[in-house]
């Protein structure tokens, strides 16, 4: 049965207004390349624990692939159960869609029966298509269940989208958000007027997804004109590869940007670098993002969360000097990790 916006419980509705840290959910293989159960329960646990308002599923950072492999079905009901079990308060529950229009349905019926609240809808299977393609595609989609918008960055498959595919989209009445994570300040701002254009400000919440630029975009009061009247938005919350590691900084680095609201001070500016130097490593900018996957796996092994960093495709591994780069910023910058907390919780969370 399709879900709407307003048939989400009022509680998990809020979350995603407020804003909060939802981490793109990594998969947990072991060295048979097969789903190790125990320690993807343990991940979940861990964002969970540290403070994350909801999880990510079937996401890029939890690789595509799991689809050809028969794992996205296992791996989101995996994802729902923990939660449910574990969590004692609400969270929010997205599912990552992707494909053509038949696969996207298919995919947001198993989210909705699987008791997800919104799906994460990637268009990179919609290269070369045309903007009505893809607006029939998204509100075919948006009919099955709550939509987050997706602005992938071209160098992982993403495309680009106009201010008016945007401002298409954001009027589809079951849009709840948009994931804006283009790696641009201009097509960051495209998604921004787009959204004011359609007046739905109120309705249709940023979430950043801008990995190389998390606190300024949480910061920044992004000023769009509107028939002569200034329209100032604000991204809420993050969804985010790179806050699948050391999540509970990112949590905390989320409120307090929240709590800074427009008098954000220098120290807060500067963390902005300081993250951005983080990312980098983790996502292997330094290699074209060759090593994005890989290198937020080997954060959560040498936690002890993972086994190995092994992914599905065996070619995706760090790149060439990205395990010393990991080292430099966790090394550099202790206080944006968190590896006491989770020394604390690991053997409780594999349990």
């Amino acid at each position: 049965m399709p879900l709407r916006v307003e048939d989400l419980p009022a509680p998990v509705l809020a979350l995603i207004r407020k804003g909060v840290a939802i981490p793109a959910h990594p998969l947990a293989l072991d060295r048979n390349r097969e789903l190790d159960r125990r320690r993807q329960r343990a991940l979940s646990r861990y964002y969970i624990d540290a403070g994350a308002g909801g999880l990510a599923v079937g996401v890029h950072t939890t690789q595509f692939a799991i689809r050809e492999a028969g794992l996205l079905g296992p791996v989101l009901d995996l994802a729902r159960e923990t939660a449910r079990d574990w969590a004692k308060r609400p969270l929010v529950m997205v599912a990552g869609l992707v494909g053509r229009t038949a696969q996207a349905l298919a995919e947001a019926d198993l989210a909705v029966g699987l008791g997800y609240h919104a799906g994460l809808l990637s268009l990179a299977a919609w290269r070369g298509a045309s903007e009505d393609e893809l607006i029939s595609h998204c509100g075919a989609v948006a009919g099955r269940i709550p939509l987050f918008g997706f602005y992938l960055q071209e160098a992982v498959g993403g495309v680009p989208l106009s201010p008016r595919f945007w401002r298409r989209f954001a009027e589809i009445e079951n849009v709840v958000g948009v994931k804006i994570a283009p790696f641009s300040r201009y097509r960051t701002l495209d998604v921004v007027r787009g959204v004011v254009e359609a007046r739905a400000e109120g309705r249709v919440t940023l979430y950043t997804g801008n990995d190389d630029h998390i606190v300024l975009d949480l910061v920044t009061p992004f000023a769009v004109r509107r028939q002569g009247e200034e329209v100032r938005l604000r991204f809420k919350g993050g969804l985010l590869g790179h806050w699948s590691v050391w999540t509970k900084r990112a949590v905390e680095i989320l409120e307090r940007c929240q709590r800074a609201g427009d008098s954000a001070e220098a120290d807060l500016l500067a963390l902005d670098s300081k993250v951005t130097d983080c990312n980098a490593a983790v996502f292997d900018v330094a290699n074209r993002f060759a090593g994005v996957i890989a290198g937020c796996h080997e954060v959560l092994r040498r936690q002890g969360l993972l086994e190995g960093i092994w992914c599905l495709d065996p070619r995706e591994q760090l790149g060439p000097g990205q395990a010393r780069e990991i080292t430099r910023v966790a090394t550099t910058y202790p206080e944006l990790t968190d590896d006491d907390f989770v020394a604390a919780h690991l053997e409780r969370w594999l349990a």
